[in-house]
């Protein structure tokens, strides 16, 4: 199929590849991408005034489609610090201190506890939870501070957000960007996010073994967790333990019989969301009721404005970059118009027919490049916010190879986020190496081997996948 490239489809090219050159400088991309929009819209549309239209347009655009998003996560984060503030989340791990007896239990019990948490409540709030309940249990059992930071790191940031299969901010993200649709991408990426997690963490463990046998890796003779984000405040006081017990008991079983309802409803993407987001608020409700009484209308208020804050603080930069990847698809025709020449698939896709008709790629090329490009992008510390760059990079190969785009879409959205998303960033990894009080240098030093080669791996299961 012959495709007519046009000056858009330069433009959209040149600004991908400037976008990417930022990330490896490790600079903010937001400027780049207005400009690349401003660009793009003038230039369709020639006229100034709709040009400068364009930047904003493409906001709203971005804003609208990332919503739901952006709302489950600042829900979850408002009913998490409910429950952490009441010490229910502590009633809900306490349990598994009991399995925590030596170095192996505490890594992988705190490990798989980190990850399920995560899946509901996001990696960030579920830091400061394990953090604060199993840093002492585990330093007691033998496991060093620094290790129980790396099994947060692997099994949080690492595994649980790169599939994010639950609250599916991150597969969104990707899904827009390649113009599939989120279930799809969240199919094919359920293998490498297991094949990535397995390989990962257990390299890490026999590492971690090894460092212990030969004394390179010494435990702690006291808990170095930050005191002032773990001291039980006020607010533990006011339900009795048998409250807290009934809390943290309904919580997760709540949470248990969405998972059932998806299942049997058929519920995939903003319906599958749209229940996680309903029951969140409905947890916020109940124990804002139980905690605070006659202050409960003030109270639930303010606990969704501290999700909010954090939902838009953590989407901010993803946003403009967002908002320029959606015009290599349907985006384009919305914001700026129909001006894109006859018989165009869209930007993206464009430009992959193209690249299959001048170069010959294949599954290796095309998932090597995905592994780069989402490693790359990664770089910011973010991890969210290169992961469309990673979409729309995985369509252009897809349909250049002629299949696999999901599979591609997946493998980008992976290296991204173990990247860039808490694992081998120091500034990324602050959160779990202060609630354990080590070193985010330190820590991303250990966690690079076991990340690199798990990497390596599942970019190789994914050429074969493809």
């Amino acid at each position: 199929m012959d495709i007519q490239l046009t000056s858009l489809h330069y433009i959209y090219l040149l600004f991908t590849l400037i976008i990417l050159g930022v990330m490896v400088k490790k600079r903010d991309t937001t400027l780049v991408c207005i400009l690349g929009i401003f660009l793009l819209s003038i230039v369709a549309t020639s006229s100034l005034y709709q040009g400068i239209m364009g930047i904003f347009n493409s906001f709203i655009y971005a804003i609208v489609e990332l919503m739901g998003t952006i709302l489950i996560i600042s829900v979850i984060v408002g009913m998490s610090t409910i429950l952490t503030e009441t010490g229910i989340n502590e009633v809900m791990v306490s349990p598994f201190t009991k399995l925590i007896k030596n170095p192996t239990l505490a890594y992988w019990v705190i490990g798989i506890l980190m990850m399920v948490i995560s899946w509901f409540f996001w990696p960030s709030p579920a830091v400061a939870l394990i953090g604060a309940v199993m840093l002492p249990v585990a330093i007691k059992a033998g496991l060093p501070a620094l290790a129980v930071a790396m099994t947060m790191n692997l099994f949080g940031h690492g595994i649980a957000l790169s599939g994010d299969f639950i609250i599916q901010g991150a597969p969104k993200l990707t899904a827009d960007a390649a113009g599939l649709p989120v279930a799809e991408v969240i199919s094919a990426s359920v293998p490498l996010v297991f094949i990535m997690g397995i390989v990962t963490t257990v390299v890490a463990f026999i590492f971690l073994k090894k460092d212990l046998k030969t004394g390179k890796l010494k435990v702690e003779e006291k808990p170095t967790i930050h005191e002032v984000e773990t001291e039980a405040n006020n607010q533990k006081k006011v339900l009795s333990s048998k409250t807290k017990k009934l809390l943290a008991i309904l919580t997760p079983v709540l949470f248990a019989i969405d998972v059932a309802v998806m299942f049997i409803a058929d519920l995939q993407g903003g319906d599958a969301t749209a229940l996680i987001g309903g029951t969140a608020i409905f947890i916020l409700i109940l124990v804002s009721l139980l905690t605070h009484k006659n202050r409960a209308l003030e109270e639930i208020t303010k606990y969704l404005v501290k999700g909010f804050k954090f939902g838009f603080e953590i989407f901010g930069p993803v946003i403009p970059i967002a908002a320029f990847f959606y015009l290599g698809d349907e985006g384009f025709l919305k914001v700026v118009g129909d001006y894109l020449p006859q018989g165009s698939q869209g930007l993206v896709n464009d430009l992959g027919i193209a690249l299959a008709n001048t170069v010959p790629l294949n599954a290796g090329v095309g998932a090597v490049t995905l592994t780069s490009v989402g490693a790359i992008t990664g770089l910011d510390g973010s991890g969210f916010s290169g992961i469309s760059l990673a979409g729309s990079v995985a369509r252009l190969f897809g349909t250049a190879i002629g299949k696999g785009v999901a599979t591609l879409t997946a493998l980008g959205q992976i290296a991204a986020i173990w990247v860039g998303g808490g694992t081998l960033i120091p500034w990324a990894v602050i959160p779990a190496a202060a609630i354990c009080g080590v070193d985010p240098f330190e820590l991303t030093a250990r966690n690079f081997k076991p990340v690199v080669i798990g990497l390596v791996v599942t970019t190789i299961i994914a050429m074969i996948i493809i």
